[in-house]
């Protein structure tokens, strides 16, 4: 990722945050690990789970999981499947739901498939928003203490 199109996204994520007490975190994967494809190749396990568990990993090393209000977001793309999860902390995603991020998920990866990482990436970042400033806005105009870093993650 260019660094120009990393510091364009960083901006838009610290952005986002100013308008809810959410944590948005953007994890762009080139490739999986050896180990995710040889459980693919060896056991058979399918590519779409194989890349949900990944972005669950993602999602916990990155500490998406550690906010306050359980309102942390993941939006993972893993560039070699053209796969796109969306990862989010029961706190939001129990008010978003299943059909909600997938929708999302859906979007991001007409734009992937596109070639339009850059617009995919930011209609989903606008997408996430809006669901967190709809159940978790800022209260009273003060922003929220930043808890994760707004850097997006390049692997």
């Amino acid at each position: 990722m260019p660094p120009e199109l990393a510091e364009r996204l960083r901006q838009r994520v610290a952005a986002s945050e100013q308008r809810h007490t959410g944590e948005v975190r953007i994890c762009v994967e080139g490739g999986l690990p050896a180990s995710y494809l040889w459980r693919h190749l060896r056991d058979g396990v399918p590519m779409p789970q194989i890349v949900r568990e990944r972005a669950l990993m993602m999602f916990s090393k990155l500490r998406v999981w550690d906010t306050e209000h359980s309102n942390g977001v993941l939006i993972y793309v893993l560039l070699a499947e053209h796969a796109i999860e969306l990862v989010a902390d029961r706190g939001i995603d129990r008010r978003v739901g299943r059909a909600g991020w997938q929708a999302m998920v859906e979007r991001l990866g007409r734009a992937i498939a596109g070639d339009q990482v850059e617009d995919g990436l930011t209609q989903a970042l606008e997408e996430v928003s809006a669901a967190l400033v709809t159940h978790f806005p800022q209260a009273g105009g003060a922003a929220s203490a930043n808890e994760l870093p707004d850097e997006p993650v390049v692997l």
